[in-house]
């Protein structure tokens, strides 16, 4: 911030002229001459936050975990308590009537050592975009 040539007050200003003479002034003493070029305000564009990758449980995920709990001769009963779940829940799994969360999945991960968890792949395409014509600019973008 400067001090303004007219008044002496400490802020932003303004080129004027001013009785013939070029000065910077205050936006309350440019009323006394002409403004001539106003403050440009800049406005920063928002900035385009990398989407964290996304995971998802697999789809196969039932046959997974209870091909792996056989290869461990595992009971249902002694599997559930193996994870400190209910029987039921183990059921469900296996049954697939039940996607385990993504906390439970990465445990199941750790005990049975099969993967459960995958990250989805994001489109080419970016959401919100017409589905219009491609353009040589949504073809560098697909490149890069």
């Amino acid at each position: 911030m400067a001090a303004c040539d007219l008044c002496g007050k400490d802020t932003q200003l303004f080129s004027a002229i001013v009785e013939g003479s070029r000065l910077n002034v205050c936006s309350t003493c440019g009323k006394f001459g002409k403004v001539l070029r106003k403050q440009v305000v800049f406005k920063k564009k928002p900035v385009e936050k990398p989407e964290e990758p996304v995971e998802v449980v697999v789809s196969d995920y039932a046959k997974l975990i209870k091909d792996a709990r056989e290869k461990k001769n595992l009971t249902q009963k002694d599997f559930a308590r193996f994870l400190n779940e209910k029987e039921s829940v183990v059921q469900k799994l296996e049954n697939g009537v039940l996607v385990p969360p993504l906390s439970m999945a990465r445990k199941l991960e750790k005990l049975l050592r099969v993967k459960l968890v995958e990250v989805e792949e994001e489109s080419a395409v970016a959401p919100g975009k017409s589905s219009g014509p491609l353009t040589i600019g949504d073809i560098l973008n697909i490149k890069k």
